[in-house]
């Protein structure tokens, strides 16, 4: 099984580059606003605890279901001191399982960010990201723990 983990900022392209990696191999696509989006729906918040739990099953559940691989995508830096703390359950999983395991971190611009903030294929995928001054906010962290 082969695991691809894209970190980076709001709005860098992490969905999208799954998307498209998606398209030209065998693998599937589990970006952040799959837990995101019902998360909010059902409980009108953020919801860290619900959402890692069922990270955590999804993982589970793909590690031991035999397919050829996974791409997750999530909003963490990969030099941020808590780094290794947010995949570490993520990570055990898959190595359980004996996944290889490749990891890419985007980047982008400020200013390329905002102009993805509005794509019509994000709006699309992340209702939540359709009030479109309120998803800006969170373009001003700097190192990123949330969510994976």
């Amino acid at each position: 099984m082969k695991i691809v983990f894209i970190f980076g900022s709001a709005a860098v392209g992490k969905m999208t580059v799954g998307q498209e990696l998606m398209k030209i191999t065998e693998l599937r696509l589990y970006h952040n606003h799959h837990i995101i989006e019902p998360v909010l729906e059902i409980f009108g918040e953020f919801n860290k605890v619900v959402m890692d739990r069922m990270r955590e099953a999804i993982c589970e559940e793909f590690a031991a279901s035999g397919k050829y691989g996974l791409i997750m995508t999530g909003m963490v830096s990969m030099g941020s001191p808590n780094w290794e703390e947010t995949i570490a359950p993520y990570l055990k999983i898959f190595e359980q399982h004996d996944a290889e395991i490749f990891y890419v971190e985007l980047v982008a611009s400020q200013e390329i960010r905002l102009q993805r903030n509005a794509t019509e294929n994000r709006l699309h995928h992340k209702s939540s990201k359709r009030d479109i001054e309120k998803s800006k906010s969170t373009f001003d962290r700097r190192r990123y723990a949330l969510p994976i």
